[in-house]
């Protein structure tokens, strides 16, 4: 290979050439940032032409060349193996200079084309200096030859042509003409390449992939792309056009990139990692020394299976109703790690395998699979494993859907039987299981088998998760829940347990109506509803315990119904599981911290005395001693088993950082409720199902690893404790009211797919609205904070200076009608007043049912914004 500093102008001038972006290319992908960041040089370059000074020019990047197979000694022709992207941008921008002085000046228009864009005794594809790939091709050539009527095209060729059209109209100085021909002087002669030009023989891939596989600049399916149309020497224009680029248009790069990884998957290849496809493949090709017609069947069965995958993507394509309806339930679940298992069902669908209704049956076992799990709180740790092994362990000597109901009923599998899903219906704390959405999608599915005859839409229906008895109950539901009391249980633990089961909750549009009203009024709401369920509760005379209880098990029943059991003969891991998850979370208990019986039986759906028994008679459960009566005192019927070092109970919670009353009590200050137990454990699967939808993680290899959620175990619970303090800090200086508003508020963001962060110490508290990744902080942004008073007015702060940092609210325009939004809530005038202090208002205008209306309307439009960020 030679290498040589050159500048544009002397690289691509002189006799007829051709520079040729190759098949495996990706397409032309250059946005508006890196457009004005060159365009920034590019005029930079140009005040110093115009004022004479001899600086150094800028240095743009390299291009690397290979001779092209098509290379004729009268008509070079280059392989542009790198570098397309710039030499892409430079010829757009000359074309756009090219038409901006086309009437003025039109010699000087036909110089530019003919020195830099053209081939001017050279037909068809050969007319054009430089061809890009097949995507772009058409689009570059329109440009090329001249300026087109429809300015609104789509595609990145066409926002970048008009992107420098733009600027030169921008740039125009009617004083001094001559200004766009120092922006083409600074284009052609001032901006630097060094030209990487190999010679015939040398491996074009090789230097390719030397220079891309970093990780940085391609993804696993851009290296792949490469790969096999470098392996495609006479095929390759048939393939691509025919196969890939169809397949390239229907779905993006990632999705792409999914698809080649699931077909691996498919071929047997159950242990590969997502970020190792590119290897994996090119191992397997290799291997066998694959033929180009074994390369060009590989790309001719994924385009096949390319229509299956869309259908998994986008449910709404798939025909049949029946396989439409479970598609589209999984996909509201977000249960990508299940797409091996699905991919499956369709390809073995479409070669005839089996029929429809066996595919639905099979997926109504993916569903239930996933639901009762989920139901059941059984970890989602190991689900990537269990799906990404379907295709190589289902079984050959039985039909499909029997073999897969066979295969996911194994016993390490943990798929919960009739009993176990019944009793923890009855008993745990459902409220705190899996994610939003799946909450909200289990209740939609009970409510749909009522078969009302006139079934909501529940995609239009703005519906939230809501307690029928409340989670701040008040003195009335105290009372009821008084006269259900057994064994010396008071009424707040009797809450305590029942509150997030599935018996107390349903779904409603009035949530923030509905509050901590106590029933009758529920009642009469309830009554009102277009849902079967909530007319049911609505004809309960009251609702205490055993209203509660009874209704577990009407949903019980209708649950198993739903959603299959798993086959006969399945050992039961219930218990041993319960108490598992019971010794991990008191292993995880912060310094400083303790809890109750009744709060860790509330939080795995037991009973406190099974607690205590549990506790006494079980050698080596870590922090058991910190497990206390809810006075905080250490029960009489504690004792340290063999196993366990042994010593004062109370020096050993001291030494453990918990604080003591003149009472004599732990401090109930540092006590984790129910609720707060779940956050330790909890942030871990959240964490893991966050994961699931990357398929290249949570696989054989890499079981085990410590996740980013261990390091925040304390974080999370600190943040718990802060949002206790919020709501005690919020409760003491405004009404109810105000408070039901901001719990129903933070309840509709969560369903909105976003998340409350706590911060708080002795003196202050505060809570923000949040989208993005704790894993990814430079990508979280916060539409609004919220600060309770303290002898003052709690209030609502927008943050302008932190959004100004977000995309896409670096956009100023966007930030003033966030505000315009904001402002339509009565009582609301919020200025943009810079430098200044965040614009905000009082809480206690979200106690009108119209502002809350508007305010989540706002919310909403934000979250869209956001989520459109990358795409605008």
């Amino acid at each position: 290979m030679q290498a040589k500093e050159t500048l544009f102008a002397d690289l691509v001038q002189g006799r007829a050439q051709q520079f040729q972006v190759p098949l495996y290319q990706r397409t032309y992908s250059w946005t508006e940032k890196q457009l004005r960041q060159l365009w920034s040089d590019i005029l930079e370059q140009a005040e110093l032409l115009e004022s004479g000074e001899k600086a150094s020019t800028h240095f743009l990047g390299s291009v690397v060349l290979a001779p092209s197979p098509q290379n004729e000694a009268t008509f070079p022709r280059w392989l542009v193996v790198d570098g397309q992207q710039r030499l892409t941008t430079l010829s757009l921008a000359l074309a756009a200079i090219r038409d901006h002085i086309a009437d003025a000046v039109p010699d000087e228009a036909e110089r530019i084309d003919e020195e830099y864009l053209i081939n001017k005794r050279k037909n068809g594809s050969d007319h054009f200096r430089l061809l890009p790939t097949q995507a772009d091709r058409t689009q570059f050539a329109a440009y090329v030859r001249g300026p087109l009527s429809e300015q609104a095209a789509d595609g990145a060729v066409a926002a970048a042509y008009r992107f420098f059209r733009r600027k030169l109209v921008e740039a125009a100085d009617p004083a001094a003409p001559q200004d766009v021909f120092r922006i083409e002087q600074a284009i052609t002669s001032r901006l630097t390449l060094v030209a990487v030009t190999a010679e015939r023989g040398d491996n074009v891939h090789r230097i390719f992939e030397s220079l891309n596989n970093t990780g940085l600049k391609l993804s696993q399916a851009d290296l792949l792309r490469n790969y096999l149309f470098m392996r495609l020497p006479t095929r390759g224009e048939h393939v691509y056009e025919t196969y890939w680029l169809p397949l390239q248009v229907s779905l993006s790069n990632d999705e792409l990139e999914q698809l080649m990884w699931l077909q691996l998957v498919l071929n047997g290849d159950d242990r590969v990692r997502r970020q190792d496809l590119y290897a994996a493949q090119q191992q397997r090709f290799e291997r066998g020394e694959a033929s180009e017609a074994e390369i060009e069947a590989y790309i001719t069965e994924l385009y096949r299976r390319g229509a299956l995958f869309r259908r998994l993507l986008r449910p709404q394509e798939e025909p049949n109703a029946a396989v439409r309806a479970h598609l589209h339930r999984l996909d509201t679940w977000q249960a990508q790690v299940t797409y091996p298992a699905l991919m499956l069902l369709l390809d073995r669908r479409e070669r005839g395998d089996l029929n429809s209704a066996d595919t639905a049956r099979a997926m109504s076992y993916v569903e239930s699979f996933l639901v009762r799990r989920m139901m059941c709180r059984v970890p989602t740790n190991n689900l990537n494993r269990i799906f990404q092994a379907v295709p190589g362990q289902l079984p050959f000597d039985m039909p499909v859907a029997d073999g897969l109901h066979q295969l996911l009923s194994a016993e390490n599998r943990f798929w919960p039987d009739d009993d176990e899903l019944r009793e923890k219906v009855r008993t745990a704390p459902f409220y705190k299981f899996g994610r939003g959405h799946q909450r909200k999608m289990v209740l939609q599915r009970l409510e749909e088998s009522y078969e009302h005859p006139e079934p909501v839409d529940f995609a239009a229906a703005q519906l939230t998760v809501e307690h029928v008895m409340p989670q701040s109950p008040g003195d009335e539901w105290l009372r009821i829940l008084s006269e259900d009391v057994v064994d010396g249980e008071s009424a707040e633990d009797l809450h305590s347990r029942l509150q997030h089961t599935l018996g107390n909750l349903t779904l409603t549009a009035v949530n923030s109506e509905l509050s901590n009203h106590p029933f009758k009024r529920k009642q009469d709401l309830l009554q009102s509803s277009h849902l079967e369920m909530n007319r049911r509760i609505a004809a309960t005379k009251r609702w205490g315990a055993d209203e509660i209880r009874a209704r577990a098990d009407d949903l019980a029943d209708r649950a198993i119904a739903l959603w299959p059991a798993p086959l006969r003969g399945v050992g039961r891991a219930e218990r041993s599981r319960d108490w598992n998850l019971a010794h991990q979370v008191l292993a995880a208990l912060p310094h400083g911290t303790w809890t109750s019986y009744g709060d860790l039986a509330a939080f795995i759906g037991s009973g406190a005395q099974a607690v205590g028994s549990h506790l006494a008679n079980t050698p080596g459960v870590a922090n058991a001693y910190r497990v206390l009566t809810s006075e905080g005192k250490v029960s009489d019927g504690f004792r340290w088993t063999p196993h366990d070092v042994g010593g004062d109970v109370r020096a050993r919670l001291t030494a453990d950082g918990v604080r003591f009353t003149a009472n004599g009590g732990a401090d109930p200050a540092q006590r984790l409720s129910a609720d707060e137990l779940a956050v330790l454990v909890g942030g871990a699967e959240d964490d893991q199902a966050d994961g699931e939808a990357d398929t290249a993680q949570g696989t054989p290899e890499n079981q085990g690893e410590e996740t980013h959620a261990d390091q925040f175990y304390a974080q999370l619970v600190a943040e718990n404790s802060d949002e206790r303090r919020f709501f005690r800090r919020l409760a003491a200086h405004d009404s109810p009211e105000t408070v039901e508003a901001v719990r129903a508020l933070f309840a509709h963001w969560e369903e909105l797919g976003g998340s409350i962060r706590w911060v708080g110490n002795d003196t202050m508290s505060s809570a923000f609205l949040m989208l993005g990744e704790l894993i990814a902080p430079s990508r979280l942004i916060s539409p609004l904070s919220f600060m309770p008073g303290g002898g003052w007015a709690a209030s609502a702060h927008v943050g302008l200076q932190h959004l100004t940092g977000g995309e896409a609210f670096t956009d100023r325009a966007l930030r003033a009608d966030f505000l315009r939004r904001l402002n339509e809530l009565e009582g609301v005038d919020l200025q943009d007043r810079q430098p200044g202090p965040d614009p905000s208002f009082q809480l206690s205008v979200l106690e009108k049912d119209r502002n809350r209306e508007l305010l989540l309307e706002a919310l909403t439009w934000f979250r869209e914004r956001w989520e459109s960020r990358d795409t605008d």
